[in-house]
């Protein structure tokens, strides 16, 4: 187990104030990483990033000499998936294509995180252009496991303790599973809710980025960082707890027994709490909605790499090969169709949620644990129906196997109430 304590907001509290010196800080990671990387392969090698990040440390300090200017990041070292634009970074999106292909702005999440005092890491490994061939990055909790993708790099890396924050993306499960699989929180606001300018696109009409923190305070300060009109006053001094539902049904099904096993406890833990929980029979065309969000994203992976592909196929490995194979074949009738089907499943969950009373939807965060080995990054099922809706998501640590590894619970809410999501899961971490 390689697993070091970064908590992201008492972290950032503690340079701002000078209380833990930021050079110390800097040096103190970078050893760490250089005693754990060779294992777990979290990052993109880089030549001398010691003495990079040094250098911007040296620069953050000259611009905001005294503590109470500091801004909220201050120093904050952030891994970024490699599929962001970054100034003074390549982007390949885990590829073997030409880095100048994919050449521009840098992203704008990335400008908001270094105007907030954040100093970028390096970048994080991404399993191709964020489908699932694997790099070799490894779970920091048991190294012989997958740490989950596509998001592999970023979930390890925080994980791991390299840096308190980082960025990834989901198209179907890519934040919320790897969060599960490393034992850390995972975070998937509202579709649309953080703007993805400068990010290499799978799927225009769902992707969304996704962060990892671990632990849910510094989630909340991440969110509010970086979620666009965010309103850290709109919940504030609600103690109520939320009426929890139940997605029972074929959806649930999907689920391993352990899984399964570790949800129902997490919900008898509520329930002692003194939530309320309602199991609701609901996603019975699951198997449906999983072939229609697939062929949607599908169908706009292969308009984005209409050229590239054209130029380069040979450079793609397999599956990522024959997703974009498949995405040829969806119609652009089809792609109306899939689009428009996004806002009619949101719709309905919605009718479901009011007609039951129901404030947070629950469930597995993975069928199960990471499985062995780095040829897989696991099944992102227990995720689809909810990004295809364009729900803010975020799964909390929920225990451990027998075999010592991490469980998540996802919790789901309402349709940009992305603030009272992330205030019920602080309750939640509480209770359980």
């Amino acid at each position: 187990m390689l697993i070091h304590a970064s908590p992201l907001a008492e972290t950032a509290a503690m340079l701002r104030s000078g209380q833990l010196d930021l050079f110390a800080y800097i040096d103190e990671i970078c050893s760490w990483i250089d005693v754990a990387e060779p294992e777990i392969h979290a990052l993109l090698p880089e030549k001398d990033r010691r003495q990079r990040l040094m250098r911007e440390a040296i620069a953050i300090q000259e611009r905001f000499p005294d503590s109470y200017q500091r801004p909220p990041l201050y120093g904050i070292p952030v891994g970024v998936k490699d599929v962001f634009r970054v100034d003074g970074f390549p982007t390949q999106a885990g590829s073997r294509l030409p880095a100048e292909l994919f050449a521009g702005a840098e992203a704008t999440c990335i400008r908001t995180l270094r105007n907030a005092g954040a100093i970028i890491l390096g970048k994080t490994v991404s399993t191709e252009f964020a489908w699932i061939e694997p790099g070799p990055t490894r779970n920091p909790h048991h190294l012989g496991h997958t740490p989950g993708g596509s998001s592999s790099g970023s979930a390890a890396a925080v994980a791991a303790g390299y840096c308190p924050l980082a960025i990834g993306t989901q198209t179907i499960g890519s934040t919320i599973r790897p969060a599960a699989f490393c034992g850390i929180v995972g975070f998937k606001p509202s579709y649309g809710r953080i703007p993805t300018a400068g990010l290499i696109l799978f799927s225009e009409s769902v992707d969304t980025i996704g962060l990892f923190t671990q632990d849910v305070d510094g989630m909340a300060v991440a969110a509010s960082l970086l979620c666009n009109n965010w309103d850290a006053m709109e919940f504030t001094g609600s103690d109520t707890l939320p009426v929890i539902g139940v997605p029972d049904g074929p959806y649930l099904a999907q689920a391993s027994p352990e899984g399964l096993s570790a949800f129902n406890t997490q919900l008898s833990l509520l329930e002692q709490a003194g939530c309320t929980v309602r199991h609701v029979t609901m996603l019975e065309d699951i198997e449906i909605m999983n072939e229609q969000h697939r062929r949607l994203a599908f169908g706009e992976l292969a308009l984005v790499h209409a050229d590239w592909f054209a130029q380069y196929e040979s450079l793609y490995r397999p599956r990522t090969v024959e997703a974009i194979r498949k995405g040829q074949c969806v119609s652009s009738e089809e792609l109306i169709e899939y689009r428009a089907g996004r806002v009619a499943l949101r719709t309905a969950l919605e009718q479901v949620a009011q007609i039951a009373g129901i404030d947070l939807w629950v469930c597995p965060a993975a069928p199960g644990a990471a499985p062995e080995g780095i040829i897989t990054t696991g099944d992102s099922i227990m995720n689809l129906p909810w990004t295809y809706a364009g729900l803010p998501a975020i799964t909390l640590p929920a225990g451990n196997t027998a075999h010592g590894l991490p469980l998540g619970l996802q919790c789901i809410g309402k349709y940009m109430g992305d603030e009272q999501l992330i205030q019920w899961a602080e309750q939640i971490t509480i209770l359980c």
